[in-house]
């Protein structure tokens, strides 16, 4: 069983109430520190002469490990736990988004100008002029988050309802990091003509389409169709945000280890929805060597078991993960926990470079291989390097929709991935730095930029 380190998304807050004896506080810590947890804030709610009631919060690795971080403080004798709150769980009751008004309603006339009668005169102008729904409604700046919940995140098939906390928390990063107002759609539907067919029903309402968690291979389809068959930015997450940020990544990092994208071999495991557009993505950026892996191992033109799109990348080499990394510069896992040994890494080339981007559990632990690869990332935010899709779809979408890019194409995302990439000055490269942090707010507008100057490039902007 891998061990997990213990973080905020499986933090939990306790509400002691503790006698005013000298160590008891002491003897709280040491209890949470035993079961290997992770002490954050503590805080004093009251306190009295004989007594102190206090909330700690405490980052486990797991609920089994949170469960048993509290067992041990409730052991303790004369402490008394008042309560118990997971804090994930908290920050999610009611849901994490709301519509609010952009004007003020405070008068018979405002009423009057924002709903009847006054908005009668701006429907029949949008009916004279259909270009005038990107100046006069939400349009212009509204993006649709739609997921079939087919896919979602590592966990599978669970349903439109179970995928609904997640696009609320996509639809918070769009406005967080790019200021657009995105609005979850779960569709209680996984027949890809009807998704097909409700979204381009929806249309009217949105400046661009995000689709997120659908899984593969239903997501290639419903995109190709979508983007054939309307006239506004289509981007599924899943494979294009991961395809930028993990080649922005792989930009830098190769410069730290002096090594050329056409001449490196990078083995990427995992032939999803993520694993085939990154694999895209790098051949559009130069890369010549691409073995890519599966449940089954290579991708070989000798299987008869392959869909379409892992025909694309079928070699003549045949065997497991384990042969495919025997020399290989480069490895870049969306696949599954654990997969991936440390003899693996060993029997790479000198300075090997390795992508486990696997959530929440990677390919390999870093700890594990620290000393032995140049270059470490994964998609979790407790190591260095987080490969994390919110440092490209706020920017490719706020670019798109600020030019009225009628589709998203791949000059965009590779201009997507030099912004990125160029963020991380030559002076603060290094082995734990490759990719600028989510929290950096030059990647939005760096990213946006790059995507306008691609799409009037291209041809393909209306403003």
């Amino acid at each position: 069983m891998t061990k997990l380190t213990p973080n905020s998304s499986f933090s939990v807050t306790l509400r002691l109430q503790i006698p005013n004896r000298v160590g008891m506080l002491a003897s709280i810590t040491q209890a949470i520190a035993s079961s290997g947890g992770n002490l954050g804030q503590i805080d004093l709610i009251e306190q009295t002469r004989h007594e102190s009631t206090r909330d700690l919060t405490v980052d486990a690795a797991s609920t089994e490990h949170a469960e048993t971080i509290v067992q041990a403080v409730k052991a303790l004798p004369d402490i008394k736990l008042l309560s118990v709150y997971d804090r994930t769980f908290n920050l999610h009751r009611g849901g994490k988004i709301s519509i609010a008004s952009r004007i003020p309603l405070k008068s018979v006339s405002d009423l009057a100008m924002a709903y009847t009668p006054g908005v009668g005169r701006i429907c029949t102008a949008i009916a004279q002029d259909p270009e005038q729904v990107y100046n006069l409604t939400i349009k212009q700046n509204t993006v649709a988050i739609v997921t079939d919940g087919s896919a979602v995140l590592g966990l599978g098939n669970l349903g439109a309802s179970a995928a609904l906390p997640v696009m609320e928390g996509k639809a918070m990063l769009f406005k967080e990091f790019a200021g657009i107002d995105a609005f979850p759609i779960c569709l209680d539907t996984q027949d890809t003509e009807e998704i097909v067919r409700t979204v381009k029903h929806l249309a009217p309402v949105f400046g661009g389409v995000n689709l997120e968690d659908i899984a593969a291979p239903r997501c290639f389809e419903i995109e190709k169709r979508l983007r054939a068959e309307l006239d506004i930015p289509i981007f599924h997450d899943d494979q294009h945000g991961t395809a930028i940020v993990t080649l922005a990544a792989l930009f830098n990092a190769l410069k730290l280890v002096n090594k050329s994208i056409a001449e490196i071999r990078i083995v990427i495991n995992g032939a999803g929805a993520a694993g085939v557009a990154i694999a895209r993505l790098l051949r559009k950026a130069g890369a010549e060597k691409i073995w890519m892996c599966d449940s089954k191992g290579i991708l070989s033109t000798s299987r008869t078991d392959l869909t379409p799109e892992k025909q694309e990348f079928a070699v003549k080499a045949q065997g497991t993960l384990g042969g495919a990394m025997q020399g290989a510069d480069v490895f870049i896992g969306v696949s599954a926990p654990g997969v991936l040994t440390v003899e693996m890494v060993q029997a790479m080339a000198k300075d090997p470079i390795v992508f486990a981007m696997a959530n929440p559990i990677p390919e390999i632990q870093p700890e594990l291989v620290s000393n032995v690869v140049a270059v470490m990332a994964t998609g979790r935010s407790d190591y260095p390097n987080q490969i994390n899709n919110v440092l490209a779809f706020p920017g490719v979408f706020r670019g798109a929709l600020d030019c009225r890019a009628q589709t998203i194409s791949t000059t965009m995302y590779l201009e997507a991935a030099s912004a990125i990439a160029s963020l991380v000055k030559p002076s603060d490269l290094n082995r734990e730095h490759i990719i600028p942090s989510v929290f950096d707010k030059r990647v939005a507008p760096a990213v946006a930029a790059a995507v306008q100057q691609a799409a009037r490039q291209e041809g393909i902007a209306k403003s």
